[in-house]
């Protein structure tokens, strides 16, 4: 851009200004810091005034940092560089319109006319041919809805001949009606009722088909009875919205018999949607077609071309230039006409081909997902002619080989999944979509969060529920999203599909596996993506409700922290941040190896190991002061009897110590231990014995499982093996566990007791005369216990 403005001579002003705009966007995208923050204050300055204001002002480069900082003080760098390089060239030019308008807003009223107005009128002519809108106006606007109200005030005008002399007093004998689609915009009609000053009866919400056709498309018929309704009630069907592109599954009505029924009753017919991008391309379909017909307009071109501040555009048609004049599509005013000046700069740098490009690569987008998603068995759309089915049927009833730049998809289990996955399946109902709801909306999190330049999010359809929707029309000129992103974004969902129906598969099961343990509660929770939620129930009874809920609270607090530390594949959390249930554990999804009957196990072990530790530690002092008074009494008592055996003369210290020298005592009195975790005070002479060095209870291991204990090294925790029933390979889990089984039977005494063991060669089975498979006395091979020199039962796990 510098040197085009080196090349060409242009206003030294205007040269300026896009140099310091090159220098302000190189600044914010590039984090260019220059200059230093000023540190001398003025003396003088009052204290009332904000710090950024005093003194004599702050440097341009000082200011942009500040913006900077301001816009990406809180975001990851990698995201702050992904954003701004996406702005492109295109880009620069809209923003360079907002300079320029406010630089072209001072030159002096003749010029200023004449050159808002070629500005605007090159616009309209541009934007009509592009979009094939033949003899049309535009009004350009910052909000997307007030278009859309401007045509109201039109149409208000055009009806009610005194409208502008008597007001709303007009309304009150024939009051008017605006009918919308129940799949429009969310409160787009009531905002239009608010703006104009109407009642929420003047509003009439059309429902989609139900029967025949889409069911997100205007039921017409109906549509046609209710307008008779209203005129036989004396009504004024005012004006219809119709969608060329829900907002939701970007379906289009069908515009064609709705502009029928509007010349039937004189109403005014305005369109608006995402696949009105399309009429710029060569080929269009026919039901996006009929669009141009309509009355109105409303075209959102900033994220259809990627420009950045740019306004939306509606075009009408409307022969008395006065009543658009009253209702505001047109303005006097010349500042107003320039909010088309960054469309103006942006479509001349972008040409024809460059806006056909961009709307074109958004729908070769649509279309390659499309072709990928063909091959998945277990994804269903909803088509754009009928209820959901699966999406090679969908296909199948598209009309023409364009479809709609909108993907909808969505994970549903079908028996054909039931028949891969070799294992029964549970069944599910209607009333079970809102575990599939739950399912998807994972799945939509999922893919945006590991491929954002998709920009793929979650939508809640009436029917078919939480689905998955791609629209590369409002995105990819964004976020730059290419081919290779929808490869990707293709093996992220191959990747998910397994997970979904092993999770779908378990939940029953895991629901079975804790009604079976008495201190675990199944907590049903549709709406939880996962295997499913847990709360461990204390075994004792307590009275006071609130300690037993902080209780309760720290137990499951503590289970949750020691579960988030196995080696695992499974995810456990609290769950969401304002979930109904509190002091669970939420569990995630799960991959068809995982053993379930474990993993209940684990939790339960965890719980009864953390709710005994808590125990023992609140009887503590109890224990202790218990502990220390029997101590007292044992001391007192051995001193009493230390005095009856050894005399009194024995006590006093010189005649003691002479006593002793002549005639030694051996006393009598044993050495006392206190047991915690028993509570007691026991003798030390267990500790001395040469045999064992201590007979006192051990405390409790860490809880595992049977499974946990004989796990394959390197095996993470609750993975089952996936081997046939059939028979056990040499290479299986189930063989190597055998052989961890025989190699703890082998494994050697501790150091210093070698010489206490000696084993005898074990003789072969075809010399004892038995089968190679049997032991002595027809024990199997592996069970027998090896003979120990000096003992004769003596098992080897004592010796440790």
């Amino acid at each position: 851009m510098d040197t085009s403005f080196q090349q060409i001579m242009v206003d030294p002003t205007l040269a300026e200004m896009g140099k310091n705009l090159n220098e302000a966007m190189r600044i914010l995208e590039d984090g260019h810091r220059e200059g230093e923050e000023e540190k001398e204050k003025q003396r003088h300055s009052r204290k009332d005034i904000p710090g950024p204001l005093q003194g004599s002002g702050q440097d341009v480069a000082h200011i942009l940092q500040l913006v900077q900082n301001l816009m990406h003080g809180n975001e990851d760098e990698d995201l702050q560089s992904h954003r701004m390089q996406n702005v492109g060239e295109q880009g620069h030019m809209a923003l360079l319109g907002h300079s320029l308008a406010a630089y072209i807003s001072v030159l002096d009223k003749e010029r200023l006319r004449k050159l808002t107005t070629r500005i605007l009128s090159d616009t309209t002519l541009w934007l009509c041919r592009l979009f094939r809108y033949e003899n049309g106006s535009a009004y350009y606007h910052e909000d997307d809805r007030e278009g859309l109200l401007k045509v109201c005030r039109l149409v208000i005008h055009s009806r009610y001949d005194d409208y502008s002399t008597e007001g709303f007093n007009m309304l009150y004998y024939k009051q008017p009606v605006i009918y919308q689609s129940s799949a429009c915009r969310s409160g787009l009609g009531q905002h239009l009722c608010n703006q104009l000053g109407l009642p929420l009866s003047s509003l009439c919400t059309v429902p989609c088909n139900t029967m025949f056709g889409s069911q997100h498309q205007m039921d017409v018929a109906l549509l046609d009875r209710l307008i008779k309704d209203d005129v036989d009630s004396g009504k004024l069907p005012l004006l219809l919205i119709a969608n060329a592109g829900t907002p939701a599954a970007g379906h289009t009505d069908k515009l064609g018999r709705l502009k029928e029924l509007c010349a039937q009753y004189s109403m005014w017919l305005h369109v608006e949607g995402v696949n009105l991008a399309t009429l710029a391309l060569a080929y269009v379909k026919s039901s996006v077609m009929a669009a141009t017909k309509c009355d109105s307009m409303t075209l959102t071109l900033g994220p259809w071309l990627g420009l950045p501040a740019v306004p939306a555009v509606t075009l009408y048609r409307h022969e008395d230039p006065s009543l658009s004049l009253a209702a505001g599509l047109n303005s006097s005013q010349p500042v107003e006409k320039l909010r088309a000046l960054p469309l103006w700069l942006s479509l001349q740098y972008l040409g024809h081909d460059g806006i056909v490009e961009r709307i074109r690569h958004a729908s070769q987008l649509s279309q390659r997902l499309l072709d990928h998603l063909t091959k998945q068995t277990s994804i269903t759309t909803a088509d754009l002619l009928g209820s959901e089915v699966s999406l090679l049927e969908g296909l199948n009833l598209v009309e023409d080989d364009f479809n709609s730049p909108v993907v909808v998809f969505r994970f549903a289990q079908t028996g054909a999944n039931s028949a891969q996955s070799g294992g029964p399946l549970e069944t599910f109902h209607s009333s079970d979509r809102e575990i599939l709801d739950a399912l998807n909306r994972w799945l939509g999190e999922q893919l945006a969060l590991l491929v954002p330049a998709s920009g793929v999010d979650i939508v809640d359809l009436e029917d078919e529920g939480s689905c998955v929707r791609f629209s590369p029309l409002m995105t990819a000129a964004v976020l730059g999203t290419k081919d290779e992103d929808v490869d990707s974004l293709v093996e992220r969902l191959q990747e998910k599909i397994p997970v979904l129906i092993s999770t779908l598969q378990l939940r029953e099961e895991f629901r079975e596996e804790v009604h079976r343990i008495a201190a675990l509660t199944y907590i049903e929770d549709l709406s939880w993506p996962g295997l499913g939620i847990v709360r461990y129930e204390m075994s004792s009874e307590e009275p006071d409700e609130s300690k037993r809920q902080a209780e309760l609270e720290k137990i499951n607090s503590v289970m949750l922290k020691k579960l988030k530390e196995l080696d695992c594949d499974l995810t456990f959390s609290t769950g969401p941040e304002f979930g109904p249930e509190k002091n669970c554990v939420y569990i995630g999804m799960a991959t068809e190896d995982l053993d379930v009957a474990e993993v209940v196990e684990m939790i339960a072990a965890i719980g009864r190991e953390i709710e005994e530790n808590s125990r023992l530690l609140e009887n503590m002092t109890e224990v202790v002061c218990k502990g220390i008074q029997e101590a007292e009494l044992q001391l007192q008592k051995a001193t009493e009897e230390k005095l009856m055996e050894e005399g009194v003369l024995r006590q006093l210290p010189v005649v003691g110590s002479v006593l002793n020298w002549f005639s030694p005592v051996q006393s009598s009195v044993k050495g006392r231990t206190f047991n915690l975790a028993a509570g007691s005070v026991d003798s030390t002479e267990p500790t001395y014995s040469m045999k064992a060095q201590y007979t006192g209870e051990t405390p409790p291991p860490t809880p595992t499982s049977a499974r946990t204990k004989h796990r394959i090294p390197g095996q993470k925790l609750f993975r089952r093996s996936l081997a046939s029933s059939d028979g056990v390979s040499d290479t299986s889990s189930v063989g190597q566990v055998e052989e961890l089984e025989k190699e703890e039977l082998r494994e050697p005494a501790p150091e210093g007791r070698e010489a206490d063991v000696q084993k005898e060669p074990e003789p072969k089975p075809e010399q004892r005369g038995e089968t190679p498979g049997e032991g002595e006395g027809g024990e199997p091979k592996g069970k027998r216990e090896p003979e120990v020199e000096g003992r004769e039962t003596e098992h080897p796990d004592s010796l440790r």
